[in-house]
C-alpha cells in the first residue's frame, strides 16, 4: 500500500494505473475510520482493481469551529486498518496542500441545499462539493462511495457529478450500524459511556416510525417521532423532517414516490444524525 502526501503523488499513482488500465474505486474520508467506513472500502475492493481511500478532515465543511477543532484524527490507525484490508493508495494531503489557494468558487444545489442539514450548517455542502470535486479530478476513478446516513450529501454528490458531467459513478450504500443498532460514526467515540448506551434510542424510535407510517399519517408520524425525542430530556431534537427521497422536500402526503425520515439530534454534546426509508 502507498500512503500519498501529495497532490503530485496521488497523480503519479493514478496515471500508473489508468496506463495499466485497471479500474479505480475512490471512497473519500475524514478519517477515524469505523466499521462503516470498512465496509465501504471492501465493497470498493471487490468492485474494482484498485482502492484509493482519502483521509482529509476538510476544514472548509465545517461552520462551527470547535466541532473542527474535536472531530477525531488518528492518521496513523487509519492507515494501519487500510493496510490490513488491502488498501492501494492512501491519500492523506495537509489543508496546505489542498488548498494552496483559497477555493473562490460556489457551488449552487438549489433546493436539495435548502433543506435539512442545510439551514443547520451554511457553507457546509459547498466545503463538501469543493472537495470531493477535486478528489474525483485527482483520482479519475470510475466509481466512488458514500454511505447513506449522510443522506443528504449522496443527493448533493449526485447533483454535482450530474452539472459538472464528471464520469463517475456514485455508488450508494447501506448505513452500517452496531450490534445495538446505533449507525457508525466517528463521532461517536465522543460520547460518554452513559450516553452510548442511550443513543440506540434513535434507530429504535426511527423504526417504530417505520411500523406506524403503515397506518397514521405523515403528520402523525412526524408527531409522534418529536415526541419521543422531546419526552426524553437526554436528548435535544435539531430537526425530523420526512421527506421526498429525490427532491429531499419535506412532503405531507403519501404518494407513489418513496420517502425518507431524516433526523438530526444533540446526545452529551454531540451531534448525531440517521435516516429510515419508508
Amino acid at each position: 500500500m502507498q500512503v500519498c502526501y501529495t497532490i503530485n503523488e496521488l497523480l503519479s499513482c493514478v496515471d500508473k494505473f489508468k496506463e495499466e488500465k485497471k479500474s479505480i474505486g475512490l471512497l473519500p474520508t475524514m478519517g477515524a475510520l469505523h466499521q462503516g467506513h470498512l465496509s465501504l472500502a471492501k465493497r470498493a475492493k471487490a468492485e474494482n482493481d484498485v482502492l484509493i481511500c482519502s483521509v482529509f478532515v476538510n476544514p472548509i465543511q465545517f461552520n462551527n469551529k470547535e466541532d473542527l477543532e474535536k472531530y477525531p484524527r488518528d492518521l496513523e490507525r487509519d492507515i494501519k486498518l487500510l493496510e490490513e484490508i488491502n488498501c492501494d493508495v492512501v491519500f492523506a494531503p495537509s489543508a496546505e496542500e489542498v488548498y494552496a489557494e483559497e477555493p473562490e468558487f460556489t457551488y449552487s444545489f438549489g433546493s436539495l441545499e435548502n433543506v435539512l442539514e442545510g439551514p443547520q450548517r451554511p457553507g457546509h455542502f459547498n466545503g463538501v462539493a469543493t472537495i470531493v470535486h477535486k478528489l474525483f479530478n485527482w483520482s479519475k476513478a470510475d466509481r466512488a462511495y458514500f454511505g447513506e446516513k449522510d443522506f443528504q450529501q449522496v443527493a448533493i454528490v449526485k447533483d454535482l457529478v450530474r452539472q459538472f458531467s464528471i464520469p463517475i459513478e456514485i455508488v450508494e450504500c447501506p448505513i452500517y450500524r452496531d450490534e445495538d443498532g446505533l449507525a457508525t460514526s466517528s463521532r461517536n467515540v465522543r460520547l460518554s459511556p452513559e450516553a452510548r448506551a442511550i443513543a440506540p434510542k434513535i434507530h429504535e424510535i426511527l423504526l417504530k416510525s417505520a411500523s406506524l407510517m403503515k397506518t397514521l399519517s405523515i403528520s402523525q408520524v412526524k408527531g409522534y417521532v418529536e415526541g419521543e425525542f422531546k419526552m426524553r430530556k437526554e436528548f435535544t431534537l435539531e430537526y425530523f423532517e420526512i421527506v421526498d427521497a429525490k427532491t429531499l422536500q419535506p412532503v405531507t402526503l403519501k404518494g407513489d414516490n418513496k420517502i425518507v425520515g431524516c433526523v438530526a439530534v444533540w446526545l452529551d454534546g454531540v451531534r448525531l444524525i440517521d435516516i429510515q426509508k419508508y
